[in-house]
């Protein structure tokens, strides 16, 4: 069954993939469409995760915030094609303009590393293709079950030279490795950490299991930490790749402050656009009681 889902899941991309950049958005956002009319389980973790983290909105607020998530995540998918199986000079000529570069150039002078944190914001593959075009740079991930889709994956990501590191042992010393080199490791810091491997930490006012392991590194290494996304624009013009400065407090030993400034990191991006963030994940899945959220 998981072959035969990894052939079907590789053959939609390839058909994604022969798509313009247009036709693939308006797919996902018919998607996303659906799925707000559905009322099905996208919705209810999109519409928890909103009454959650925006308490200060009214009620038709949330729905428009709703509904734009649900159609942006579906733009997402119908994006995939894209950015893993077009040729890389013809993703990048998707890329309008680039803001705050300079931080990652002031960055790289001291070398000490910089991790990139990338969350689950705008196209998270172009961002990730285009620091690949930019600098030496290993990419931390978690492998998808499906292992054709894995291969393709790895395969896609690193085709302009990006290392991919897995989520274990061996990913970890591949991430410290690349920092000591003085180089780039990009990771997304906003997935729920597995259990045993994180720490309870405000994320948009409410606690959040989050990963112990980019603060860890932060702090052992001394590498500067940036964020980055790459903010989707209307009417399939492309993207915008923004760069900012981490607060000095994610190197912190102390792990809950470490921890609370990457989430506070996090979150200042996401509220730059967050009808572009992926609600639909179960990021306050596990509570502090022991319950679970959804």
């Amino acid at each position: 069954m998981k072959h035969l889902k990894g052939w079907l899941s590789v053959s939609v991309l390839w058909l994604l993939a022969l798509l313009p950049l247009s036709l693939g958005q308006r797919l996902g956002a018919a998607l996303g469409v659906r799925a707000y009319k559905k009322r099905g389980k996208a919705y209810n973790i999109t519409r928890m995760n909103i009454d959650f983290c925006f308490p200060e909105l009214l009620q038709e607020q949330k729905q428009t915030l709703i509904k734009s998530s649900l159609i942006e995540t579906g733009k997402m998918a119908g994006e995939l094609g894209m950015s893993w199986l077009w040729r890389p000079e013809r993703v990048m000529s998707k890329v309008r303009k680039v803001h705050g570069e300079e931080i990652m150039a002031t960055a790289l002078s001291q070398g000490r590393g910089v991790i990139v944190i990338g969350p689950h914001l705008g196209n998270w593959e172009v961002l990730g293709l285009y620091l690949s075009t930019r600098y030496p740079l290993t990419s931390m991930y978690r492998p998808p079950k499906i292992e054709l889709l894995d291969r393709l994956i790895r395969k896609k990501r690193a085709r302009l030279g990006a290392k991919l590191a897995p989520a274990n042992v061996k990913g970890v010393r591949m991430a410290m490795k690349s920092l000591k080199a003085g180089e780039v490791l990009g990771i997304l810091p906003d997935q729920e950490a597995d259990s045993g491997s994180g720490i309870f930490a405000p994320f948009f006012g409410q606690d959040a299991y989050t990963m112990k392991l980019l603060p860890q590194l932060a702090a052992q290494t001394g590498a500067v930490v940036v964020s980055a996304y790459a903010r989707r624009l209307a009417d399939a013009e492309g993207f915008e790749i923004f760069f900012h400065k981490a607060p000095e407090q994610i190197n912190d030993k102390d792990l809950l402050c470490s921890a609370s400034a990457m989430n506070a990191e996090v979150e200042y991006c996401v509220r730059q656009i967050p009808e572009q963030y992926q609600w639909e994940y179960k990021r306050f899945q596990h509570r502090p009681d022991g319950g679970r959220m959804y």
